[in-house]
């Protein structure tokens, strides 16, 4: 659909509610400590060993999940991948949206700006309780440090 980067989400974002907060993430596997629900914690760290980043192992397509409990018409979707190194591995990444609890829910997305840790991602009302990250077709760690996700906003935030 659409993406636009930034240092840090625009200051509309911060009018509408992160409901990512309030779900539940899993993931393909667990590196270390870095479990699913440090994607969601609220924080702003995007450096991993600060603790607060999932990671999983060197899996093959590897997945990230959020289940939000309920559908909603998603505006917006902030992916913070990690800022020490390694944005590279989060190309080529999907960003899906559905109803069906498997990673083959529509695509809002695809991850091709690893340039800057943080980028905003535009959904335009695509209905779903599940969110996922998905890197096809290749053996990769995933690592996200954070995942907002904004209901789809009375006010266009996406150009």
């Amino acid at each position: 659909m659409g993406e636009r980067s930034s240092q840090e989400p625009p200051e509309m974002c911060d009018i509408d509610i992160n409901i990512a907060v309030n779900g539940e993430a899993s993931q393909s596997s667990d590196y270390k400590k870095y479990v699913a629900n440090r994607a969601i914690d609220g924080s702003n760290e995007i450096n991993l060993y600060n603790d607060s980043c999932a990671h999983t192992l060197h899996d093959l397509e590897p997945w990230w999940r959020l289940d939000l409990k309920e559908s909603y018409s998603i505006g917006t979707i902030v992916i913070s991948g990690r800022s020490d190194c390694c944005l590279e591995r989060l190309s080529g990444a999907q960003i899906r949206i559905g109803n069906s609890p498997d990673n083959n829910n529509p695509v809002c997305s695809t991850i091709t700006n690893v340039s800057v840790p943080t980028t905003t991602y535009c959904c335009n009302g695509m209905e779903g309780q599940y969110i996922s990250v998905v890197i096809p077709r290749r053996y990769e760690y995933l690592t996200l440090c954070e995942v907002k996700v904004h209901k789809d906003p009375s006010i266009k935030l996406c150009w």
